[in-house]
C-alpha cells in the first residue's frame, strides 16, 4: 500500500504497514500487532517525541552498556521488524552480542528473525539451539544462550514482557527496557526503564554510547548517579503536564 507523504499520520501508517508485512512474513505474531497499538496510544500522550526524562534514561542506558563485561541486546519479532538496522548499529558501537528471544517461539520464526538481522549486517546472532534456561520462568522465553542473555551482566530488552525482565533482575543482571508504558511491569521492574518509542530510543542510546566511549570516568559517574525512582517520577510529571496542556487547548463548549 502506498501511503501519501502528505498524510498527517504518514510515519505511523508506514510503521503499521511494516509490522503487517512482517506478520505476513512470519516474523511478527498477531499479539505483537496488539502490543504495538497499545504502545502507540501511550506515544500520543507523550506527544510522539522523546521527553527529557527519556533522554536521561537513554544516557544512563549507554553508560550501563559501556560499563558491562558481557552486554547483550535481546530481539523479538517487533524489534526486528521495526529496528533491525538500529539494533545492529548499537551492537557494533558498544560492542554487544545480539540474541533472538521469543515468547511465541518456533525454530522457524527464530531463523527468520536471525536472517533479517543478518541482512541488516549482524554477525553471529544467537537464538537457534539455546543451551540454558532462565530460572523460575515457565514460558519459552526461558530458553537462552550461556554466551548471550543467560551469561550477560547487562541486557537491553526492548519491547519486553515483564515476567522475563523480573526473572533477569532476579538473576542479578542490570536490565534496560524500552517501553512506552511507564506503568507496565517491565518499566516497574527494569533497572533502567526507558519510556520512549523504539526507533527514537535506540539511535539516542547509540549516540550517547559514541559520546561516552572515550570517557569512562564520566560513563561511570552517570551510571552511579542514575536513580530509577526519580526518573520515573519525572516521566509521570511530564505526562501530567502534557494532559494539563491538552486540557487547556481543548475547545470549550459554547
Amino acid at each position: 500500500m502506498k501511503i501519501p507523504r502528505s498524510h498527517p499520520r504518514h510515519r505511523s501508517l508506514v510503521t503499521r504497514e511494516r509490522l503487517v508485512k512482517a506478520w505476513k512474513a512470519g516474523i511478527v505474531v498477531p499479539e505483537g500487532l496488539i502490543a504495538h497499538g497499545r504502545g502507540e496510544a501511550f506515544d500520543y500522550l507523550l506527544g510522539e517525541e522523546t521527553s527529557a526524562p527519556a533522554l536521561v534514561a537513554e544516557k544512563a542506558a549507554a553508560a550501563f552498556l559501556l560499563g558491562a563485561k558481557r552486554p547483550v541486546i535481546s530481539v523479538n519479532g517487533n524489534v526486528a521488524a521495526l529496528a533491525a538496522r538500529e539494533v545492529v548499529r548499537l551492537a557494533r558501537a558498544i560492542p554487544a552480542r545480539i540474541e533472538v528471544n521469543l515468547f511465541h517461539r518456533t525454530e522457524a520464526r527464530v531463523a527468520r528473525i536471525v536472517r533479517l538481522l543478518q541482512r541488516a549486517g549482524a554477525r553471529d546472532v544467537l537464538g537457534p539451539r539455546p543451551d540454558a534456561r532462565i530460572p523460575r520462568l515457565e514460558s519459552r522465553r526461558a530458553l537462552a544462550h550461556r554466551a548471550g542473555i543467560y551469561g550477560a551482566d547487562v541486557v537491553l530488552v526492548p519491547l519486553e514482557d515483564g515476567d522475563r525482565t523480573e526473572a533477569l533482575v532476579r538473576m542479578g543482571k542490570a536490565v534496560i527496557s524500552v517501553d512506552l508504558n511507564p506503568l507496565s511491569r517491565t518499566s516497574q521492574k527494569a533497572t533502567v526503564p526507558i519510556v520512549d518509542e523504539l526507533t527514537r530510543a535506540l539511535p539516542n542510546i547509540e549516540k550517547f554510547v559514541r559520546e561516552l566511549h572515550d570517557d569512562p570516568e564520566e560513563s561511570r559517574r552517570i551510571a552511579r548517579t542514575y536513580r530509577k525512582a526519580g526518573n520515573l517520577r519525572a516521566v509521570y510529571s511530564f505526562l501530567n503536564w502534557r494532559l494539563r496542556h491538552l486540557a487547556r487547548k481543548a475547545p470549550r463548549r459554547r
